[in-house]
């Protein structure tokens, strides 16, 4: 037996005990950090090699572990940018000097240049719907940019698509007389033909008017005279052009903005639809219609419609959802998708590396970081005016520094003992 060998192991003892203490204060010390995972110390023997006679004291060593993967509570807030992950996955923040890392830290903020940035200074990453609904990338944050949120002033936003649906009754009468349809612009329509009208916005925002007239313009038949198909004319106006003053619209002052031809088969089912779109020249703007879900069935004529864009209008609200998007609401009621905030996950959470600001990157243990939209392929959902709490339990932590505490005073008395034992045979040689 080495009494310099148990001394050493006492030490080694001693240091890991302190190691502990060292998790235990980090702990204590981050229990109200928000998103904070505890760490502890794990420890594991060290064997020398003895003989049957002499026993060599080996030593203990320490690894720290980290909690990363277990949830901490989730406790609800006044700030609406305050987010909290409920379930697997981390945010994607930007650190200053442009470095993307993982947090679960979601305490954000809007900085002043309107991004939103947590308690440590990491900007919240995500998706932006400037080039349409975004996709994500799965294996990395190419395509990812800052979330702002200043929506200040007005916003408009002009029509590009619309749409009708609806039904046009097969019984209606054929107009042949083609100097009675709407196309002419020429006389008032006869009582076989149907007006719709519907609102779009141009460029600034402003509401346009177009008026939709639907006219029977033909039938086919085969040998045996039964009904084959149908077609149908849908002329559309601008309303601002229509005649005021009398009983009729017609004639407008300019041109039909678009003609087309529905073309429906002997079950009512449209077969085609041709030069569709409105070309309005007054507002120098092309509205791509759809008329796809049209029948032609022998029912009253009924009809639905809507186009896309926006009215001028002040920003009265942000809101994130539980699926990362976050939208703008206006005065006006209307809403609009800004940016969608991804998650990003590894095949091995509690073994990411740990960086300050309790950020974290991946390494070789942890696995590559997948990205992914929340609540899709096992991610959380997140979840706004709210936080999560560390997952530090005090009173646990409390009872870990008692034991540091017992366990370095004990190697201690062991490193003191092989001391004393070493006076004494110093002294036997006086």
């Amino acid at each position: 037996m080495s009494i310099f060998g148990s001394m050493k192991t006492a030490v080694s003892g001693m240091s890991a005990q302190a190691n502990r203490l060292s998790t235990v204060s980090d702990n204590i010390a981050n229990a109200n950090t928000v998103g904070y995972k505890a760490v502890s110390t794990s420890f594991s023997s060290l064997v020398l090699p003895s003989s049957s006679g002499n026993y060599n004291s080996g030593g203990v060593q320490t690894s720290v572990r980290q909690a990363i993967s277990e949830q901490g509570d989730i406790s609800y807030t006044t700030s609406d940018y305050d987010l909290a992950i409920s379930g697997d996955g981390f945010f994607i923040v930007q650190s200053a000097d442009g470095t993307p890392v993982l947090t679960r830290a979601g305490d954000f903020s809007v900085d002043s240049d309107g991004n939103l940035v947590n308690s440590a200074g990491f900007t919240l990453m995500g998706y932006s719907y400037d080039s349409g609904v975004p996709a994500v990338v799965v294996n990395g944050f190419d395509g990812l940019v800052p979330v702002n949120v200043t929506q200040s002033g007005l916003s408009a936003v002009a029509s590009t698509s619309a749409y009708f649906s609806g039904n046009l009754n097969s019984e209606a009468t054929v107009v042949t007389d083609t100097t009675t349809l709407p196309s002419a612009n020429t006389s008032d329509v006869t009582d076989d033909t149907q007006k719709m009208s519907l609102v779009a916005y141009d460029s600034l925002g402003a509401t346009v008017q177009y008026d939709y007239y639907f006219t029977k313009t033909g039938v086919t038949t085969d040998s045996s005279g039964a009904v084959t198909g149908s077609t149908w004319e849908v002329a559309v106006y601008r309303n601002a052009d229509a005649t005021t003053g009398g009983t009729t619209s017609f004639p407008y002052s300019s041109d039909a903005v678009s003609v087309a031809t529905l073309s429906f088969d002997a079950d009512g089912q449209l077969t085609s639809a041709t030069d569709t779109d409105i070309v309005d020249p007054t507002t120098a703007q092309t509205i791509t219609m759809d008329y796809s879900d049209f029948t032609q069935l022998a029912s009253d004529f009924s009809a639905t419609g809507s186009a896309d864009g926006q009215a001028a209008s002040a920003v009265s609200a942000v809101s994130i959802g539980t699926d990362g998007v976050v939208s703008v609401s206006y005065a006006n009621g209307t809403t609009k998708s800004l940016y969608q905030i991804p998650l990003a996950t590894v095949a091995s959470p509690d073994n990411l590396t740990l960086l300050s600001g309790n950020v974290y990157s991946a390494n070789g243990q942890s696995g590559v970081t997948v990205t992914g939209f929340p609540q899709t392929n096992g991610l959380g959902s997140i979840q706004s005016g709210a936080l999560e709490s560390s997952n530090v339990d005090l009173a646990g932590e409390l009872t870990e520094m008692i034991e540091a505490q017992r366990s370095y005073t004990a190697n201690s008395k062991v490193f003191q003992t092989g001391s004393d034992i070493m006076d004494v045979l110093v002294n036997l040689k006086r």
